[in-house]
């Protein structure tokens, strides 16, 4: 029996930090399945203006940017009212925006402490309490929180993401179990290395600082966790993403879905 394609026409989406990256794959993937889609994140105002235009042509359905600050819980709560205002309705929330960085506990700068734990968890909880009534009314809601292999298990010298990532999965299961009778679904992407522009710049980095060949940098520095030895690819997380998003996925609440190469296996 060949397996239905997924339709989400008539749909309305949220992806937060979905400028570029993984959160613009995901809302070109839930465009290309007929939903209507809010953009969010950071960048040059011409060129988000290009992306958004260019998304609602290539797939036929309303594309519109809100400029929500992740460590504003006005601007977070007014940009999932947005949904409201504009289409009447939200399906699917995916709390996506996420930054990093690097350095040992001891030395770790609070301030990037704090920027860290707003933008990836703390923001997911303010999108989150705005989505749940205006999904627990209509009787159907899909939550698809972007956490990381990171969110299962832990790296040296990044705790506060590590810290942020499990917090999401902590928050993730929660919002499950309260809107479990609702028509409501909570659930986390876990995914292991895939290959952004961020990627890309910490792989020239990191040839350059070892002297190493990117190749060399991206099979034994960065994909070393990674038992593939490859990059997650955005289609497969955007399979995901759509699994989730349609009525196949309707009995998976809650959980903390891997894909990452066979990184948390071990």
């Amino acid at each position: 029996m060949p397996a239905p394609a997924i339709d989400l026409s008539g749909q309305v989406a949220i992806v937060t930090g979905s400028t570029s990256g993984i959160g613009q794959a995901m809302a070109e993937a839930l465009a290309q399945a007929g939903s209507r889609v809010i953009l969010n994140g950071l960048g040059d105002p011409a060129a988000i203006e290009a992306t958004r235009a260019r998304i609602a042509a290539d797939y036929g359905v309303e594309v519109r940017y809100h400029p929500a600050d992740m460590t504003k819980p006005a601007e977070i709560a007014d940009m999932v009212d947005m949904a409201r205002r504009e289409f009447g309705r939200l399906d699917l929330l995916m709390p996506n925006a996420g930054v990093q960085h690097v350095a040992p506990v001891e030395a770790f700068p609070p301030e990037q402490w704090d920027k860290i734990i707003a933008v990836n968890l703390t923001s997911a909880f303010h999108a989150i309490r705005a989505a749940v009534p205006i999904m627990k009314a209509q009787k159907r809601g899909r939550i698809v929180n972007l956490a990381s292999a990171h969110g299962l298990v832990a790296s040296p010298f990044k705790s506060a993401y590590v810290a942020s990532k499990h917090g999401v999965i902590g928050l993730t299961k929660t919002v499950a179990l309260e809107v479990a009778e609702s028509g409501v679904t909570c659930n986390a992407i876990c995914p292991g290395y895939v290959k952004t522009p961020l990627v890309e710049g910490q792989i020239a980095d990191q040839a350059k600082a070892r002297n190493m060949s990117p190749e060399q940098v991206m099979r034994d520095v960065i994909l070393a966790a990674q038992p593939t030895k490859r990059f997650v690819e955005f289609s497969e997380l955007a399979g995901l993403l759509l699994y989730l998003a349609s009525d196949m996925g309707a009995s998976v609440n809650g959980a903390a879905l891997s894909i990452d190469g066979g990184w948390t296996a071990a």
